[in-house]
């Protein structure tokens, strides 16, 4: 959880560029003003951002808690389990967004049922037989460790 929140702190990084390019080539002066095209063109961003690095093995967090995503047979993931997997990470926020979405209650109240559900979602991970995430089990992936190795 520690290299998800590390994550998160570099995604700021990513979301202001995108946020920047789109206000400018879209020429949004409030930032209210296409909200939903921005979302969408967030969700791209991410997507190739998580994409490419999950290909790789590693993002930038997981370099530095030295963890490593790789397919149920411990090879490196393709870009298409990689999408899957990205698409499967959503689970973390989408369902409680999506139930909450008709209600239109006060951000507040949406911020702690979306923070139980994260916890919900993460104490989950102890029901599954390897421990691991319901998402990583859905898309066929896996986190290990990826220590470098004392000489």
């Amino acid at each position: 959880m520690a290299c998800w929140l590390y994550e998160g702190i570099l995604m700021f990084g990513v979301v202001f560029i995108a946020g920047y390019l789109f206000g400018t080539l879209s020429q949004t002066r409030n930032a209210l003003d296409n909200r939903h095209p921005l979302q969408a063109f967030l969700f791209v961003v991410f997507g190739i951002y998580f994409v490419w690095f999950w290909a790789k093995g590693q993002t930038l967090a997981m370099k530095t808690w030295h963890i490593r995503v790789v397919d149920s047979a411990g090879q490196p993931l393709t870009q298409l389990r990689a999408l899957g997997r990205y698409v499967l990470a959503w689970l973390w926020f989408l369902p409680p967004l999506v139930v909450l979405a008709p209600f239109g209650l006060p951000a507040s109240e949406i911020v702690v049922i979306l923070v139980g559900w994260v916890v919900f979602w993460a104490l989950a991970s102890r029901l599954h037989p390897q421990r691991q995430f319901w998402h990583d089990a859905l898309a066929g992936t896996r986190l290990v460790n990826s220590q470098p190795r004392a000489q």
